[in-house]
């Protein structure tokens, strides 16, 4: 990664280059491409003038945000498995350090890949392709798989269980995008939507409380736009971006002991965590902006170009529904409760595995054998376009 200190602006739209503006364009469609059928100059078909270049080869999508969404998924699966050594200093430590920036990062990126979400036809029926439907499905599965367990039968589909929660809530703020995008300061009405939801005891049905709790970032996320990733690209930033990062871990380490969880799962109330309002809007105030810190610190330090782990972080979705299955499995049979797993080695041995995880859970063979399910093509459903 360069300095981008001292380079000179370069006016490019969104749509011709990626956030990281690294010179690599989001792919087009191949008809965009001149071909014999398709020549753009009015040279006849199948022959082509000596002076014209080869026709372009297909652009490659820029690699910057999958690689922040591969190292997002990662930690998330890491976190839901460190919750059963959470007893452990050093397990709780990391666990507050995750969940103070992973999510809201999470949230942050899909608000950013929503800014367009509606210019498509495409894009709208993915509501129903790759949000309903799938957590419909998933919500059954993982029903059937506690069941399996020896747990009780509970299904509740306006209930999401567990990690399902992220899709409801994904559905709601891309089916409020049009209104924050009519808005002229949208991002100071989302965060007082947050401050102010503290004080209502919001239940988690249609995960309303993480809609309300997480807000601020994906409204962030949508208002931002490329020349912003950009700016936290410059040498200085990465420099603050580390100490921020470390002293964000020294703070976890001194406040693991004592610290309530509540707070950094964003969706709970000032009366369910035992606070006064002033003391609540405080509380809700410093975690928004330690987080935010903590997001930019990431999205800093995080590679810009192609990765070994760029292509994992294509398929994120597929990690993000299936980890649960074996890590629920490993609660359940207690592989998780070791004693020697309570400690540093048991932190880094649940990480080492938990990373590989998110790597099978990645690969283009894993979305192979569970596309039908998790991204079912319901052309069927959808009425043609009116100039088809």
């Amino acid at each position: 990664m360069s300095d981008t200190k001292h380079s000179p602006p370069v006016k490019t739209t969104e749509e011709e280059t990626g956030p990281a503006q690294t010179g690599t364009r989001w792919p087009l469609p191949e008809g965009a491409f001149w071909t014999d059928q398709t020549d753009p100059g009015g040279v006849e078909r199948g022959q082509r003038p000596e002076s014209q270049e080869e026709p372009p080869k297909k652009r490659q999508r820029d690699p910057y945000l999958d690689n922040v969404k591969f190292v997002l998924i990662a930690l998330v699966v890491l976190g839901h498995s460190l919750v059963p050594t959470l007893s452990a200093h050093s397990s709780r430590s990391l666990y507050i350090f995750i969940y103070m920036f992973h999510m809201p990062l999470f949230v942050m990126i899909s608000g950013y890949l929503s800014r367009n979400f509606w210019n498509s036809n495409a894009k709208t029926n993915k509501l129903v392709d790759t949000f309903v439907v799938p957590y419909v499905i998933v919500e059954v599965g993982y029903a059937a798989l506690r069941f399996a367990l020896g747990q009780k039968w509970s299904l509740t589909i306006i209930d999401p269980a567990w990690l399902n929660w992220y899709l409801l809530a994904l559905l709601f703020w891309r089916l409020s995008t049009p209104v924050w995008k009519r808005m002229k300061h949208p991002v100071p009405v989302a965060i007082a939507i947050y401050m102010f939801a503290g004080f209502s005891q919001i239940k988690g049905d249609f995960s309303m409380d993480r809609f309300f709790g997480l807000m601020p970032f994906f409204v962030i996320g949508l208002v931002m736009q490329p020349e912003h990733f950009e700016l936290l690209n410059r040498r200085w930033i990465k420099i603050v971006s580390a100490v921020t990062l470390v002293c964000a871990a020294a703070v976890a380490i001194f406040i693991a002991p004592k610290s309530p969880l509540d707070p950094f799962y964003f969706k709970h109330s000032f009366k369910d965590m035992d606070l006064s309002w002033w003391m609540g809007l405080g509380l809700k105030a410093g975690l928004l902006i330690c987080s935010l810190a903590m997001c930019f610190a990431v999205l800093s330090l995080v590679p810009r170009s192609d990765t070994w782990y760029s292509d994992l972080g294509t398929r994120t979705l597929y990690c993000y529904l299936l980890h649960g299955i074996p890590v629920l499995i490993a609660k359940d049979q207690g592989w998780l409760e070791f004693p020697w797993l309570h400690g540093p080695l048991g932190v880094l041995a649940i990480a080492s595995s938990t990373f590989a995880l998110a790597i099978i859970l990645c690969l283009p063979e894993t979305r192979t054998v569970f596309k039908w399910v998790l991204e079912p093509r319901l052309t069927w459903l959808y009425r043609r376009p009116s100039g088809s």
